[in-house]
């Protein structure tokens, strides 16, 4: 006799919340940081929000397709182990792509440690080690500083200062003043644009913090010659340097008169071909980015990122909802689909943790990694390894098939019906709001810590302390909807939504954000269980989670993508200050039409048969007497009360 198949509920909801963990552990030690990494990149507001966008846009349509897809063929598991090994892979790819401005990890690094130490008032000398720290921040110290790449702000006069630099002994012996004239310059002519400034200005070594001794007139050389020492202190890389008339005119008089007596035409036979070979290295310093030659340097960067981006969410798309319907039909199929949902908490439980040590991890770092890999790449290495970490429970998840096809996706008929109940589509709408709203949060509020100061684990522990305090207000969950019902929780979390904007445009110390984090639970938790007992509402049965996710799709897909694109103009032609006014505001604004609109809007409850089935079969009667017991014409009085109010 041929043993029946176990099935082991337990063990498949325990893989599930494991995976779930893991899963999104890798994506918190990634995801949060990306904007800050574009920004490092060289990338502006407008381009990051771009690329942002197209992520959610890409989401949006990809995945329910792909999911319905994997169904079909019966190719789910074969999907959730393709997708997760191709995402950490594409991942990996913007590691590849340089930036605009090979400088820019750096100084956001520095100027992030230096605002950090003036907000504490323990700035010092020796604050910064040589190796980790541009020139202009090296030979310059203000009481008022602006994060790189922001020229709209006004800066406080500076004042040249010579910092103690580690790394660097200061001596008169004549090969270390060479070691530290090679390193000034590499620092220099590290840049793509550094020949165009070496022809402007050549600062002496004496303003990059090096405390040489000072050079003889007697023994005082034009720029051609330093820049020739230079390369053969680099070990025959030659540094960029342009002349000019004046320089010329300067050699002459220095070099005496056999140089003045040379022919013009030679000068310009030789400042041509100094013009080629500048043409050359500066292309050349640009990378496989001016490789391209057809759209200027960051540009170049914006489309390459835009791709890889684009690529990377359209391999991760499907492994969220194939995963999802793998667990829910599981677990339909043993009929224990009340335990469906408990691997959510799981979820958030481990974003918190890994947005709290991947901040932990890269605070802890240098500003590079080796010579030349900023410390923003750890983000990428750590969700690589986290991804990893959850192939072999993915080998293991539950999965059953029903071997039926469906006519047509469920998520169709759920667009349907949430099409045709009035207050479904006014939620709707809410959900689009709510999703613009919160990636314009997710986009730029670590742009906003950054210029405040915070590095990453400043912001890695605020995005915990909001993970963590909507997992500690689920447990309430019936007790608010009871209290405040569907209309007033969601108003509720809208208005601790526009409140958090609001005080995200006053930050002040890099610690400043941490209490506002608290309201995370309402404004990201609580207005979702007003928008699930909606769903509750108007669904027939089986096709609750699908109308769930029609919400979700509207928020985080097309609310989170248009609202990336808006918030990335805004934020670039104003400010981020102005930009979460404007979105506070905002939310305020519809909270109250929402109101407007909700108490004008007839409830029309929808009559849902399986609850029904549920009930006590003491109180179903044949008889003609007891028909005032029967339960289908009790429920159909409720639901026309209902309806009158």
């Amino acid at each position: 006799m041929k043993k029946s198949r176990q099935w082991d509920v337990r063990r498949a909801v325990a893989l599930a919340s494991i995976f779930h963990f893991l899963h999104s552990y890798a994506t918190a030690c990634l995801i949060p940081f990306l904007t800050l990494y574009f920004r490092q990149l060289g990338l502006t507001a407008s381009m990051t929000s771009i690329i942002m966008g197209t992520k959610y846009l890409v989401g949006l349509v990809w995945s329910p397709v792909s999911s319905f897809l994997a169904k079909y063929y019966n190719k789910r598991r074969t999907v959730i182990l393709t997708s997760l090994l191709c995402s950490l892979g594409a991942g990996l790819i913007l590691l590849l792509i340089p930036p605009s401005d090979t400088k820019a990890a750096g100084e956001y690094c520095n100027f992030t440690l230096l605002r950090g130490a003036e907000n504490t008032g323990t700035v010092k000398d020796d604050t910064f080690a040589f190796g980790n720290v541009t020139p202009a921040q090296d030979s310059f110290r203000s009481t008022d500083y602006a994060p790189p790449g922001t020229p709209s702000l006004a800066y406080k006069t500076l004042t040249p200062s010579t910092p103690k630099s580690h790394g660097i002994t200061h001596t008169t012996h004549d090969s270390t003043r060479t070691d530290e004239a090679a390193t000034a310059l590499r620092l220099r002519l590290d840049t793509p644009s550094a020949a165009n400034r070496a022809s402007k200005d050549v600062a002496p070594t004496a303003q990059l913090g090096l405390q040489t001794e000072p050079k003889k007139v007697g023994s005082a050389k034009p720029i051609a010659e330093e820049g020739e020492d230079a390369r053969q202190a680099l070990g025959g890389v030659e540094p960029a340097a342009r002349w000019s008339k004046d320089d010329e005119r300067e050699q002459d008089k220095i070099s005496g008169p056999a140089a003045a007596g040379r022919s013009p035409s030679r000068r310009r036979v030789r400042s041509a071909e100094r013009t080629r070979e500048e043409g050359k290295e500066e292309q050349g310093s640009k990378g496989f980015l001016g490789s391209l030659n057809v759209m200027d340097a960051q540009h170049q960067l914006f489309f390459l990122v835009l791709i890889a981006v684009g690529l990377w969410e359209a391999l991760a798309a499907p492994l969220e909802w194939t995963v999802d319907d793998g667990l829910y039909e599981y677990l339909d199929f043993v009929d224990s689909t009340e335990r469906y949902g408990k691997h959510r908490l799981w979820a958030l439980l481990g974003a918190a943790f890994g947005v709290c040590s991947a901040g932990l991890l890269v605070s802890s770092l240098d500003c590079f990694i080796g010579a030349h890999t900023p410390r923003s790449a750890a983000h990428f290495y750590a969700y690589a390894l986290a991804t990893a970490s959850a192939l072999p429970v993915a080998v293991f998840l539950p999965m059953h098939s029903s071997g039926q096809r469906e006519p047509s996706p469920r998520a169709l008929r759920a667009l349907q019906l949430v099409s045709a109940d009035s207050r479904a589509v006014l939620c709707a709408v809410a959900a689009f709001v709510l999703g613009a709203a919160a990636s314009t949060v997710d986009n730029f509020l670590f742009w906003q810590m950054q210029n405040r100061g915070s590095h990453e684990l400043h912001m890695g522990v605020a995005a915990a302390v909001a993970l963590l305090a909507e997992i500690a207000l689920s447990f309430f969950r019936g007790k608010v909807l009871r209290v405040l019902g569907q209309t007033g929780t969601a108003v509720l979390g809208t208005v601790c939504l526009a409140f958090q904007c609001l005080y995200y445009s006053f930050l002040w110390s890099p610690w400043a954000v941490l209490p506002i984090q608290v309201l995370s639970a309402f404004s990201k938790g609580a207005i979702w269980w007003a928008l699930d007992a909606q769903c509750d509402d108007i669904s027939m049965p089986g096709m609750e989670r699908s109308v769930q996710r029609v919400f979700r799709s509207v928020s985080t897909g097309l609310g989170g993508g248009l609202g990336s694109f808006a918030s990335g103009f805004v934020a670039q032609r104003f400010s981020l200050e102005v930009l979460y006014r404007a979105t506070a505001a905002t939310l305020l604004l519809w909270s109250v039409g929402f109101l407007i609109i909700q108490s004008r809007i007839p409830r029309q409850k929808r009559l849902n048969y399986s609850r029904l089935l549920a009930a006590d079969t003491s109180e179903v009667s044949d008889s003609d007497s007891d028909q005032e017991r029967d339960w289908f014409v009790k429920a159909m009085k409720d639901d026309s009360l209902n309806n009158n109010h």
